[in-house]
């Protein structure tokens, strides 16, 4: 818990307030049109002095810009006030402009570079990340439109490793530019109390979540990334908490966890990453982690926005994306436009009961993706994964995994954003083919979030028997979260959810019927 506060601490000290509110561009250049008899001119090369080269915060939402009159303008916060001279520069004038003194003020990057403009992103190419289009009318803080870190495409289509989501998608985490640098910093702790009813439930109090960390920066004509996150679920001991129907990986290195939700390593991710552009809304790049994650399944339970306000983990991880923390992954891909194949090589086997270490192992297992975003409010994904020997209680024993799913997130109305998850996984191993189903959505509106999920699987470890028949049982479970905001980026949210289990006739007697229920209540912070 320490480390956890010690972290957080550092990452709010990164973004605090007073570098939040004020944001300077004394290198921001907006000429005035060219009267008609000049314009036969030739056209001056572009400066390259336009770039942001202090601190700005992005809200993280895409902007329209709409076109405005052009003037070379210095703008700075706390500027001089607007009046009949602000609102009427004569051309060529130079003089400071106060943020929301202007409501109509935007600024474009024109189709065609005009002297002491900078290009738009599209033309400059992903790499150059200083260079943002910053929609500024009508909006309480600055806007900016950044591209990925693998290619030329909305930051909001990534998600955990190299997975794509929806470009609609919310894209939380605080974001500051420091010269070429942009960081940014994403947190979330959640406090739970835990019952799980029937004989094999148990009630708990534990602490879960995530601090994470991001750097990139042009480089050539690509984007360099490093990437960290680490967890407190460590703290809540080997053995997890109560979570009925879920199972994967063990406590002490003997016994299965059976019932229960392996707790995450402390080291969730610390990875790095480079691209290069190769032609027009084309890249190649390459992503290697130490944890790290496989180009396998949809991004990671804790980072899809359909089910991540949900402390629960889903009893569907090991069939979908148990993989998200493996100690040992290099990828590489190649993207075009909306699609993206992808390939890694990576350690196979599952974290051992030593939560608060690095460990290592041969890249001997394989992974292979393919993406495809047809529009801006939906992302599939098809996979493929050999991974050798795996399971630490099963020696020797290899497996094979295929997966599917598709993203969906828009606005729906106006303040009401809704996104979903439909994703299908099998596991083959021993001549058995084992499937898992999830249907999660999620339902936001103004401090309010409504979340659910619905699943199914095969499981052939919720009894003692080795290699024992597969049961088919299922869960839905519904809940819900208020956030009040304790500060601009803090904000203090109070949930809880209600699930009930489904156990066939084979299992009813080990959970004392085929409906046992469980149910959580949380207080968490979230900094964004």
């Amino acid at each position: 818990m320490t480390l956890f506060a010690a972290a957080s601490a550092l990452a709010l000290g990164a973004v605090s307030a007073p570098a939040m509110a004020q944001m300077n561009m004394p290198g921001m250049h907006m000429p005035m049109p060219e009267k008609k008899k000049s314009s036969a001119r030739k056209k001056a090369p572009v400066k390259k002095n336009a770039t942001v080269k202090k601190k700005a915060v992005s809200a993280s939402k895409n902007g329209a810009t709409k076109p405005m009159p052009s003037m070379t303008m210095p703008m700075q916060h706390g500027g001089a006030r607007a009046g009949p001279q602000a609102a009427q520069p004569k051309p060529g004038m130079t003089m400071p402009a106060e943020h929301g003194a202007m409501p109509g003020m935007q600024m474009p990057m024109p189709a065609q570079p005009q002297p002491g403009m900078p290009m738009d992103h599209a033309q400059m190419g992903h790499g150059q990340m200083g260079q943002m289009a910053m929609p500024m009318g009508g909006h309480a803080g600055h806007e900016m439109n950044m591209t990925g870190a693998f290619g030329s495409y909305p930051m909001e289509r990534e998600s955990s490793g190299t997975a794509w989501q929806p470009d609609t998608s919310e894209h939380m985490g605080l974001h500051v530019m420091s010269g070429d640098w942009m960081l940014m910093a994403h947190g979330v702790l959640n406090l739970v109390y835990d019952t799980q009813g029937g004989p094999r439930g148990d009630d708990k109090a534990f602490a879960s979540g995530m601090l994470m960390g991001m750097a990139q920066r042009p480089i050539g004509n690509g984007t360099l990334q490093f990437k960290a996150m680490v967890s407190p679920d460590p703290i809540m001991g080997p053995s997890g908490y109560p979570l009925l129907l879920a199972s994967g990986e063990t406590a002490n290195g003997r016994d299965r966890l059976i019932d229960r939700q392996h707790p995450h390593d402390f080291f969730m991710e610390l990875s790095a990453s480079v691209s290069h552009d190769i032609g027009k809304n084309s890249s190649v790049f390459v992503y290697a982690g130490l944890p790290g994650e496989p180009a396998f399944g949809p991004p990671a339970f804790m980072h899809r926005e359909s089910i991540m306000d949900s402390p629960e983990a889903p009893i569907t991880h090991h069939w979908l994306d148990s993989t998200h923390l493996t100690f040992g992954v290099v990828t590489a891909g190649l993207i075009a436009d909306r699609f993206k194949i992808e390939a890694s090589r990576f350690n196979g086997r599952e974290p051992d009961q030593h939560r608060w270490n690095i460990e290592t192992g041969p890249l001997d297992s394989t992974a292979v993706r393919l993406s495809w975003n047809p529009t801006r409010t939906l992302a599939l994904q098809g996979s493929w994964a050999r991974l050798i020997d795996p399971e630490q209680l099963e020696p020797g024993v290899n497996q094979t995994r295929w997966s599917a799913s598709a993203l969906w997130a828009e606005d729906v109305a106006p303040d009401w954003h809704a996104a979903a998850t439909l994703a299908w996984g099998r596991k083959s191993s021993r001549g058995h083919n084992d499937d898992g189903v999830a249907l999660e959505g999620s339902l936001k509106h103004s401090n309010w979030t409504l979340f659910g999920r619905g699943e199914i699987t095969d499981n052939r470890e919720l009894t003692m028997q080795e290699n024992g028949p597969a049961y088919r049982v299922g869960k839905v479970s519904l809940g819900a979260v208020r956030d009040f905001q304790v500060s601009g980026h803090l904000a203090l949210g109070l949930g809880g959810l209600f699930s009930v289990n489904f156990v066939p006739n084979g299992l009813a007697p080990l959970y004392g019927g085929h409906k046992p229920t469980g149910a959580m209540a949380f207080v968490r912070l979230r900094l964004d």
